[in-house]
């Protein structure tokens, strides 16, 4: 998988902002989504390993 892969639906994230605050979403809102998703993850996977699980649970991610 390619780091730069979108972990994202776009079209409910711009769903969600048009919705919740009658905005629209620039495109470039998908990469940052992405980016700090990716980030949340990497800190979860080193809560598990050193937790020693196999598992990312949702107390890892902070």
């Amino acid at each position: 998988m390619s780091d730069k892969e979108s972990l994202v639906i776009a079209s409910k994230v711009k769903s969600y902002i048009k919705n919740t605050g009658d905005l629209k979403c620039s495109a470039a809102v998908m990469d940052v989504l992405s980016d700090k998703i990716r980030a949340i993850c990497d800190e979860a996977i080193r809560s598990a390993v050193a937790d020693k699980r196999k598992t990312v649970q949702e107390k890892d991610i902070l």
